[in-house]
């Protein structure tokens, strides 16, 4: 049963018991094991080959499942029990990395084995990501949504943020195979947290005789097309991710070449972006109570083209990383807004489909960005991605204004 908490004498935050506790442990620890994971998998990846394609194609084959198989996982999802298809997708996916981390210790990892490891377990993952987004409606209220996603996403940057990468080279210290091994339990212990929860059947209304998930999947796409918020939420957010990939793909270029920072200058951008993402979690309820949802998306949006403006323009470290802890911070209040208009506008038994249809159209943004970076920061210089990005951003600011009037 869902249950709340009074905040301020309002019913704003979910109560931790009740199963979002439960939920949100899961959530924390699984994010923990697969930032483990993702920061020692290209560590790996080069120290098996010089060659920066292959190296690449790693971190590729983690978006190229959602592009095939997202539309797919939110059909699924919405024909099946969400809790009993996360449990499950978690055993197989930290069996699958268990086994990779047996390969590694024995000394037999391929690059072929670490492009199929991530494709599978992207794969996987479009399945229990559209569950989860269906899920947290059902274990709390309504008026609830928006401070249980600040406090999951808020965890989650904690553990994958801060906490994972300071503990990857303690972790390989010990052995190249021991992160993998950790992401395996991690698995585990989410997908037995997940299997204690105690949620209903899924109320949905009965499927016409005959349905595919082909036409299923299609009804989820013509349903967020429907929608006039969650369609122009969509269309910014790809947009944003457009700019989101040309910055993260030339990020370590921008510090070290463009700001001469070094490794260490690169590392302390990344911290500075996390810590923000963690105060975003605190912040984003409270902004929202104050603005409504899409003018704290409208907020966040042209606060965060601001932040690229300075980026681009940055000739002191200082400058670049109080930047990014602003982006990392709007960043979240973003997040946030969004996955809770998603939940709470979407039809009954159609969240999955649309969570799905908005999630891959908004990650085939962030490959072509990417493309986009590098060849701006080979071209023009180092500090052109981060002014594509803030040009990128303010479009998508620019196509949320019908919205708010």
């Amino acid at each position: 049963m869902a249950t709340t908490e009074s905040v301020g004498g309002t019913r704003a935050a979910p109560a931790w018991r009740g199963g979002f506790g439960r939920l949100w442990t899961a959530a924390v620890v699984s994010r923990f094991g697969d930032s483990l994971r993702t920061a020692a998998l290209p560590l790996l990846a080069a120290s098996l080959t010089d060659d920066p394609l292959l190296i690449a194609s790693v971190t590729a084959c983690g978006f190229l499942p959602w592009l095939l198989f997202g539309l797919l996982g939110g059909a699924v999802a919405d024909r099946v029990d969400q809790r009993r298809a996360m449990w499950a997708v978690d055993l197989v996916r930290g069996g699958l990395v268990a086994a990779f981390a047996a390969v590694v210790a024995l000394g037999h990892a391929t690059i072929a084995l670490l492009l199929l490891l991530a494709f599978a377990l992207t794969a996987l993952g479009t399945l229990f990501d559209n569950a989860a987004t269906s899920l947290l409606p059902a274990l709390v209220p309504t008026e609830t949504l928006a401070g249980a996603n600040a406090r999951l996403m808020t965890g989650q940057q904690l553990a994958g943020g801060l906490l994972a990468g300071p503990a990857v080279p303690v972790l390989l210290l010990a052995g190249p195979a021991v992160p993998y091994a950790a992401d395996a339990v991690t698995y585990v212990l989410a997908a037995l947290l997940i299997a204690s929860l105690r949620t209903g059947a899924p109320e949905r209304p009965p499927r016409p005789a005959g349905s595919t998930l082909r036409a299923e999947t299609a009804e989820g796409l013509a349903a967020l097309r429907a929608d006039r918020h969650l369609w122009w939420l969509c269309v910014a957010t790809t947009l944003c991710n457009v700019g989101m990939g040309a910055l993260i793909a030339t990020l370590v270029v921008h510090v070290t070449d463009g700001l001469h920072a070094g490794n260490a200058g690169y590392a302390a951008t990344l911290t500075a972006y996390a810590l923000g993402a963690v105060a975003g979690g605190l912040l984003a309820r409270w902004i929202a109570e104050r603005t409504g949802r899409i003018r704290a998306v409208f907020l966040a949006g042209t606060v965060q083209a601001g932040c690229l403006v300075l980026m681009g323009t940055a000739t002191t470290l200082a400058v670049s990383i109080g930047a990014m802890a602003v982006f990392g911070l709007m960043g979240t209040v973003w997040n946030v807004q969004q996955t809770t208009l998603m939940q709470e506008r979407a039809p009954e038994g159609m969240l999955g489909r649309i969570a799905a249809a908005f999630r891959t159209l908004a990650v085939a943004g962030a490959p072509l960005g990417a493309l986009l970076g590098g060849a701006a920061a080979a071209g023009p210089g180092p500090h052109t991605p981060a002014l594509l990005a803030a040009a990128l951003f303010a479009l998508a600011v620019a196509s949320l204004t019908p919205l708010i009037n």
